[in-house]
């Protein structure tokens, strides 16, 4: 059993990830298993919408999907804010990704991204190969190491 202060799951690189069903921002179904064998994705778990930092993450990958997209992996976002929030982020900002409504936190816990203590998750970024096992995972506070780490994550699995 974990302890209370590590999550209740901890996935690692090489783990298959796990799939899961969840409403984009348009209230569409969206399923991970659709994207296996077809494409990677990268899995960016964050607190809130338009908050500073989540922001600035969003933004960030917006700016950077082109390199995303020309490897041939889909960027999702997901948070427990609700659909008609991630609609609002998505129009302030133009963003160019799905953001997936986790309001309950069913899949921060099968991630193991939810803070401690909290009802959000952390800021925790996954890396799924399109045979759907995890190639890396980011977990840390400073959305730059995020960006910075999927994109050499990105660079390898091209290797």
């Amino acid at each position: 059993m974990a302890r209370s202060s590590e999550p209740a799951v901890k996935l690692k690189p090489g783990d298959r990830a796990p799939l899961f069903e969840a409403k984009d921002q348009n209230e569409n179904p969206w399923k991970l298993a659709d994207f296996i064998g077809k494409k990677h994705v990268l899995l960016y778990f964050y607190p809130k919408d338009n908050t500073p930092g989540c922001t600035k993450q969003a933004c960030s990958f917006r700016d950077n999907i082109g390199s995303f997209k020309s490897a041939d992996v889909e960027v999702i976002g997901i948070s427990t804010d609700s659909t008609s929030s991630h609609r609002k982020f998505i129009e302030k900002y133009n963003l160019n990704f799905v953001l997936l409504a986790d309001p309950e936190g069913k899949i921060v816990d099968l991630y193991g991204t939810r803070r401690e203590g909290g009802t959000s998750s952390r800021r925790v970024s996954f890396l799924i190969k399109k045979d759907g096992t995890i190639a890396h995972i980011t977990d840390n506070s400073d959305y730059q190491v995020h960006i910075d780490e999927m994109r050499k994550a990105i660079e390898d699995l091209k290797k």
